[in-house]
């Protein structure tokens, strides 16, 4: 029979989640639910704080900010997905929305890392080049490299979801994921998806290669211009302006290379426990690292602290 005529029109896809497991369904409806309130919270209070504090009118706080509406955008993408599927017991979703949402993860995702690059980059002329810090940073420099951060990661999310969207899908419609993510929905395709293969190595390449890379160069940049600072208190005073960022770099980076660095098992009596731990993990990737951001940047930056705690009084005041 022709490969053509066993193709059908898929106008909706299955999301099977936690569909084998009903039991941890209402667990991490509220767990998930929890973890999202606190992002939109800490990331709104931070983006708050950046808006309407004149200290912090900078370009290390204006990435910031981005940083920070970058990670609302990208787990509300999801996660109101993800937990509407846990309550419901029928889990479906549009053709155009499981487009939608696989091109806003996946724009969200590289732009973040591009973002990041920026954000060492801007630490690296602040410490190593202080002098030029406010003509290299200036206004017209910071807002377009971040405009740039965003331009490229929707632009690279545009390829791959189109790529992806337009593989025919022969009446098999069930994702093993909680979310339309791209290798879930590749699996379905019943056509040659190496052009999707080689397309994705590339992005990857440009947009989490080329910004760890960049990112490392300017923290050896960095640290070798810390470590010739004499005093003790001017070394711990330099490495606590760029010591949130390398947190928040570590904690993203760090989950990625666990995430698709764990080895797989080779038992098949243990696949369904592999399936189920691989479907967490990347679930948890997806709000554990934009809940830790705020929560890091608060913890280990006073200038952060005092905007927050100033909003606080302020509030109060009003009341």
């Amino acid at each position: 029979m022709d490969r053509s005529n066993e193709t059908s029109l898929v106008s909706y896809f299955i999301l099977l989640g936690l569909s084998a497991h009903p039991r941890l369904e209402k667990t991490f409806f509220v767990l998930i639910l929890l973890m999202y309130l606190v992002i939109l919270l800490g990331n709104g209070v931070l983006i708050l704080v950046t808006i309407l504090d004149s200290h912090l009118h900078t370009p290390m706080y204006f990435f910031l900010g981005n940083l920070s509406f970058l990670d609302i955008c990208y787990t509300t993408s999801s996660i109101p997905l993800v937990l509407d599927g846990f309550l419901t017991p029928r889990k479906t979703i549009s053709f155009s929305g499981c487009a939608m949402q696989m091109f806003l993860s996946f724009a969200m995702g590289a732009t973040e890392c591009v973002l990041l690059g920026m954000m060492a980059f801007d630490r690296y002329v602040a410490i190593c080049n202080p002098l030029r810090y406010p003509v290299v940073m200036s206004k017209a420099a910071y807002v377009p490299m971040a405009a740039g951060s965003w331009a490229g990661g929707s632009i690279t999310a545009t390829v791959q979801t189109s790529l992806a969207m337009r593989l025919p899908f022969c009446g098999d419609n069930v994702i093993n994921h909680f979310t339309c993510e791209i290798l879930a929905v590749l699996k379905l395709a019943c056509a040659d998806i190496s052009i999707n293969v080689i397309s994705m190595a590339v992005g990857n390449a440009v947009f989490l290669g080329v910004p760890v890379l960049f990112i490392f160069v300017s923290y050896i940049f960095i640290l070798s211009t810390i470590l010739r600072i004499p005093s003790a208190e001017g070394r711990k005073k330099a490495f606590s302006t760029c010591s949130a960022h390398l947190t928040v770099v570590i904690v993203f980076y760090g989950t990625i290379l666990f995430m698709y660095g764990k080895p797989k098992s080779k038992d098949p009596l243990g696949a369904d426990k592999q399936d189920l731990a691989d479907k967490l993990i990347s679930l948890f990737y997806g709000v554990l690292t934009p809940m830790l951001n705020p929560i890091i940047y608060s913890l280990r930056n006073k200038d952060v602290r005092a905007a927050v705690r100033n909003l606080l009084h302020q509030k109060h005041f009003k009341w």
